[in-house]
């Protein structure tokens, strides 16, 4: 038992020894921030990004860093998990994307403007969060690897930052769409190329978007695709 001095005493030693703890954490914090919250890679196209954010209120929305709505997606990591020329072919037409499904606004966004969302986001990527957004508990079951390692390797760059967005390949890639894993053996080149010039001419309704692909990376899809067996 405690006498009443023995009892000040603990009281005052324990506030100061957990003040001086708080006081070094504090420090200790104040440290890391410079190098944390990557100031030295904020440039003017950044800036001018996070007013657009500002000024067309995604944050009513959307969430960044913890802080926002949760009615849309959370975009900390959006530019690691999707890509700057899938954010780029969304933000032109959301609902191209998603036919009748997505809510997002069309804002009408010049291609400069679009530049300076996805700088923005990039930037807000890159901040040390120590872990934030955690990865999700519970992930989508992707189907069965069917295609070849070689086939996965020497896919085109514009599968990997577009399409892997919906289609999987070798069981990498998203959910939404369907797997293409042997997709030669189901669609021969010369339909592949007709869907991918127009999937709305080919299938009224479709959720796979136009995405105004180039002749020349239409012929470099439907020649990897080819490969697919």
């Amino acid at each position: 038992m405690l006498t009443k001095s023995q009892a000040r005493l603990f009281f005052i030693g324990g506030t100061a020894f957990f003040s001086l703890i708080f006081v070094m954490l504090t420090v200790d914090t104040l440290r890391q921030i410079p190098e944390r919250q990557n100031t030295k890679a904020m440039t003017a196209s950044v800036v001018r990004g996070k007013t657009i954010w500002d000024d067309r209120n995604c944050m009513g929305c959307h969430t960044i860093l913890g802080e926002g709505a949760y009615y849309a997606p959370e975009l900390t990591l959006v530019v690691n998990r999707r890509g700057p020329e899938w954010i780029r072919i969304f933000l032109r037409d959301p609902q191209a994307m998603y036919p009748g499904k997505r809510k997002m606004i069309q804002y009408d966004f010049s291609e400069e403007q679009i530049t300076d969302v996805i700088a923005f986001l990039d930037w807000i990527g890159k901040i040390d969060t120590n872990g934030f957004p955690p990865e999700p508990d519970l992930k989508p079951q992707v189907a069965l690897a069917k295609a070849s390692v070689a086939a996965v390797s020497d896919r085109p760059a514009y599968f990997d930052s577009v399409c892997t967005a919906c289609h999987a390949v070798a069981g990498q890639g998203g959910t939404f769409g369907p797997a293409l894993d042997g997709v030669a053996t189901r669609i021969d080149p010369v339909a592949l190329d007709t869907w991918l010039a127009d999937p709305q001419k080919v299938k009224p309704g479709t959720a796979m978007p136009n995405l105004e692909l180039s002749d020349e990376l239409r012929a470099e899809l439907v020649a990897w695709l080819s490969t697919l067996e």
